[in-house]
């Protein structure tokens, strides 16, 4: 009895027949959830591929821009604390000097201006960026350009000037490896 049918009697069939019915749609509604369930599931499956390929890519961006030593930001950060250690350039600007990029139309002055180009197979770099101190006035150009190690890799520094604004107008050069 248990999992198997009663034998049939003569006036009882139709019983036995709606119970036999029932497990059969029974078994295909079943296999018709199974099948959207496991659609459902890949569907999630997919997002969340996604969303980690998204983040990665993030997170790479990020690192490639903030760490890099071939980055823009990472070569300005450098280039600013050279300025900011030379002694002629805190005796004309003072001991706290600020550097700042290109002003935007909102008025924010975070983009460095940069540019990449390949000379002689190898990779350079010219910045420019701002820079001004605690004496009233004094402002300055920075000017950098690094090119690529082959050996390393990296990007090393060619020249770094500062052009100062004010009177009395005079270039002050704080590397040159050219």
């Amino acid at each position: 009895r248990a999992g198997g049918l009663k034998a049939a009697k003569p006036g009882d069939n139709s019983k036995d027949v709606s119970v036999q019915r029932a497990l059969n749609e029974e078994t295909l509604v079943s296999a018709a959830q199974k099948v959207k369930e496991a659609g459902r599931d890949f569907t999630y499956f997919i997002v969340v591929l996604v969303g980690i390929g998204v983040t990665g890519g993030l997170f790479y961006v990020i690192f490639k821009e903030l760490f890099s030593s071939s980055s823009p930001n990472k070569i300005y950060g450098d280039a600013l604390e050279k300025c900011r250690s030379h002694p002629e350039i805190i005796g004309v600007f003072g001991d706290s000097i600020k550097g700042y990029g290109e002003a935007t139309r909102r008025g924010r002055r975070q983009h460095v201006s940069h540019i990449e180009y390949v000379k002689d197979g190898l990779k350079h770099m010219r910045l420019k960026f701002y820079i001004e101190g605690t004496e009233s006035g004094k402002q300055g150009t920075v000017h950098v350009e690094v090119k690529e190690n082959l050996e390393t890799g990296r990007f090393e520094v060619r020249y770094i000037f500062v052009d100062v604004e004010t009177y009395p107008r005079r270039a002050i050069v704080i590397e040159d490896n050219r």
